[in-house]
């Protein structure tokens, strides 16, 4: 059957819960939100509030992000929105290339279990179909260039500049950006 990336509607809430939550519900972990939110409201936002504010998200007309399915089985998750609704759009390190009103996609996970089997592959071209369904111009990412070096899998959710240049992104600007303890670069994939 392959792998199949559909949008993380509120349908599919409990899988995005299985991607981005944690074990114990009471725990203050990124749901996701980190690059999503200002700082202020990413730290006021704890424990259970950051689930109801992922599910609200899901329930937008434009979902907040993308979900991998192997024979039915949630196995991954990739995050992409309109650069204007995110930090990314004041950043300091992250410049902008020009005035097109791009998409960002900046966290893909794939479950444990799973990995070495093409879904971060599959993630960034369902991401990037989804963003160009949307009327997106653009997509950007901002990966880690980290050469054959593999990524901290701590960092590792921002990518690889293999792996976006896989999928048919280009580098379209160096940052001031660091992950993992590399350089992170601006990819860029034109939709139109």
């Amino acid at each position: 059957m392959g792998i199949e990336v559909r949008p993380a509607t509120a349908e599919r809430f409990d899988d995005v819960a299985t991607m981005l939550g944690p074990k114990n519900p009471a725990s203050n972990v990124c749901w996701c939100l980190s690059h999503r939110l200002d700082s202020r409201t990413n730290r006021e936002l704890v424990g259970p509030a950051r689930r109801e504010y992922v599910r609200e998200l899901t329930t937008r007309p434009v979902a907040p992000g993308v979900l991998a399915y192997d024979d039915g089985e949630v196995v991954g998750w990739a995050a992409v929105a309109p650069r204007a609704e995110l930090p990314f759009e004041r950043s300091a390190k992250i410049p902008h290339v020009d005035d097109l009103p791009v998409w960002s996609l900046w966290c893909v996970r794939v479950r444990p279990g799973h990995r070495g089997r093409g879904i971060a592959h599959a993630l960034l071209q369902g991401a990037v179909d989804y963003a160009a369904s949307q009327g997106a111009p653009a997509v950007e990412g901002y990966p880690a260039d980290s050469g054959d070096r593999r990524v901290d899998t701590t960092m590792a959710f921002v990518g690889t500049r293999r792996l976006f240049e896989a999928a048919g992104f280009t580098k379209a600007a160096d940052t001031d950006a660091v992950a993992g303890g590399f350089p992170r670069v601006l990819m860029r994939r034109a939709l139109t």
